[in-house]
């Protein structure tokens, strides 16, 4: 099963980009009889109904091709909002939403909530009662926070 979840990451992998999307994470569950095959996919911009659609028809094409495995169910999605954001390429779509980063400082890590404002190079500027700007590198979790306003 190694060898094909391998195979399943890069053709997901391959097929995202095709789409101009990305993969963000691949989930492979379930007993070899019924496996459950969850790949999750994001964009520069909003991802569609038809964008998870056609990227779910190109993977179960190659996974039956290849007769990689036998019995499966594919869900292909968007992460969610209440998924991490994981690439930087993810946040420009976000800008003026809250978020909850957590980050390194140089001794310990702190977390805070603020409004993303701006993004420059890799660094991020969010705003809270002052500016806060932290380099992508130093985020260890950033998360849109849900407001119904």
């Amino acid at each position: 099963m190694k060898q094909n979840f391998e195979n399943i990451l890069e053709i997901a992998q391959q097929i995202a980009e095709r789409n101009n999307l990305f993969l963000v994470d691949l989930i492979v569950r379930g007993l070899e009889s019924n496996r459950v095959i969850e790949v999750f996919i994001d964009g520069e911009k909003n991802i569609s109904a038809e964008d998870c659609a056609s990227v779910s028809r190109e993977i179960v094409k190659h996974i039956d091709e290849n007769d990689l495995i036998k019995s499966y169910r594919l869900d292909v999605s968007s992460p969610g909002i209440d998924r991490p954001l994981i690439f930087l390429k993810q946040f420009p779509k976000h800008i003026n939403r809250v978020f909850e980063v957590e980050f390194k400082t140089v001794d310990s890590t702190s977390t805070f909530k603020g409004k993303l404002i701006s993004i420059e190079d890799e660094v991020l500027t969010f705003k809270t009662n002052k500016e806060i700007k932290i380099k992508f590198k130093d985020i260890i979790k950033a998360k849109v926070l849900v407001s119904f306003n």
